[in-house]
């Protein structure tokens, strides 16, 4: 017992200092930056953000296609995800990563993902979405593209 009880403390200390990380298969894709994995580990059901983008939602122009595009690319397979929080729905949110692409940039590249700077500043997934924007690719075909964040505001006041 005292040594379960001693690997859950040092498994608990982990977390809090360098985050942690799942591995498991992706059984379900609810939309363009939320989805389900099962764990390997204990056959956990998970739900992940990903970290960094916010795609469009389902009843938004090119939701769809944002869902569509994040199953084909990881429906069925074995990813990882880091993560150091859970956000107010409870959902784990991290950076997934099929072998050692990383998914939230292969949204933005496509072009079917915002890069959330309120939350991340990173440079690498700036420079995708702009790359994607100027290519016109997936969402920024829309010359009148609304943000996630914009877009919910709107179906709240309503």
């Amino acid at each position: 017992m005292k040594k379960i009880l001693l690997a859950l403390f040092l498994i608990a200390a982990a977390v809090i200092v360098s985050g942690a990380e799942i591995i498991g298969q992706v059984v379900g894709v609810s939309d363009g930056d939320t989805i389900t994995i099962l764990d390997n580990l204990d056959k956990g059901r998970f739900r992940v953000r990903l970290y960094g983008i916010d795609a469009p939602e389902k009843r938004q122009a090119f939701g769809n296609k944002a869902k569509g595009y994040l199953s084909g690319l990881i429906f069925g397979k074995q990813v990882t995800v880091r993560y150091s929080s859970i956000d107010r729905y409870g959902r784990i949110v991290g950076r997934i990563y099929l072998d050692k692409k990383d998914i939230a940039l292969a949204m933005l590249s496509a072009g079917y993902a915002w890069h959330y700077v309120h939350f991340d500043k990173s440079p690498e997934y700036a420079a995708a979405e702009k790359k994607a924007r100027a290519g016109r690719l997936g969402l920024w075909s829309d010359t009148s593209a609304v943000p996630p964040w914009d877009f919910r505001q709107s179906s709240k006041r309503k």
